[in-house]
């Protein structure tokens, strides 16, 4: 069995959550935001290295909010889905 890694392109969540992602996307501050969604990430970190925990991180929520877990925080999924927007635009530009 091998592991697959999520790809940003390949999540799927409810219009609202993606358009709300897409109105904070443009408010996104790489490292104001890093620093409170990823505690312990060192700064300066390379985008292609944030991404994965980042992902992993909106799994849980996403995780929670299916389940109805009482702790399911929207702001914050909103947030995580925001970082994976612009962290993967950084990926995309990156050369080479």
């Amino acid at each position: 069995m091998t592991d697959t890694p999520v790809q940003p392109g390949t999540i799927r969540r409810p219009a609202l959550l993606i358009r709300a992602a897409r109105h904070a996307l443009g408010g996104y501050c790489r490292q104001r935001d890093l620093a409170r969604l990823m505690p312990g990430n060192p700064p300066g970190s390379a985008p292609a290295a944030v991404l994965p925990r980042i992902l992993a991180a909106e799994a849980e929520v996403e995780t929670a909010r299916r389940a109805g877990i009482g702790h399911y925080d929207p702001a914050r999924h909103v947030a995580l889905l925001a970082a994976i927007m612009g962290e993967a635009r950084l990926v995309a530009a990156a050369p080479g």
